[in-house]
């Protein structure tokens, strides 16, 4: 089961508060804002600051 589009639509980065997409892979949330990129781990996104990795 993936993470539901209800979720997405009111999901936001905890950092900048801007807005958040699904990875094309679906396995994270990335915040272009920030360039950050939360994992998402048996369907959950973690959306922590410090769980976050830096994208290029």
């Amino acid at each position: 089961m993936a993470v539901s589009q209800d979720l997405l639509d009111i999901l936001a980065c905890p950092k900048c508060k801007g807005p958040i997409r699904l990875t094309q892979a679906r396995d994270g949330l990335v915040c272009e804002t920030c360039k950050l990129l939360y994992p998402i781990k048996d369907d959950i996104p973690i959306m922590l600051i410090d769980e976050a990795k830096p994208i290029g």
